[in-house]
């Protein structure tokens, strides 16, 4: 079974300076706006470059509790099809890790 698309804020949520946080089956992740910052008001010619971080680690600890060496990160593009990628990554690290999530 895989974390649906559904489960997470729509992409234009993340302007918002928010994380996503969710668990699923051991693994614990986090998809956010990198640097994460509110830029709802902020013209998007004046924006900063920033990516979609998508990062994973194991239960139980949440993310600001656990020890940054336990997790992996990757960046994509702030758009549709980095928000489909960063999705299909973390569910990509559930499947290839899946030994990780069960200790």
């Amino acid at each position: 079974m895989e974390i649906e698309p559904s489960s997470f804020f729509n992409l234009k949520h993340y302007e918002y300076g928010e994380a996503y946080f969710g668990s699923h089956k051991g693994m614990r992740y986090r998809l956010a706006r990198e640097p994460l910052e509110n830029v709802v008001f902020v013209k998007p010619e004046d924006r900063k470059p920033a990516t979609l971080m998508a990062t994973v680690w194991p239960e139980p600890y949440s993310y600001a509790a656990t020890d940054k060496a336990l997790m992996t990160s990757e960046n994509f593009e702030i758009s549709e099809e980095g928000f489909a990628a960063a999705i299909k990554w973390i569910n990509d690290q559930y499947e290839t890790r899946i030994d990780m999530w069960s200790l």
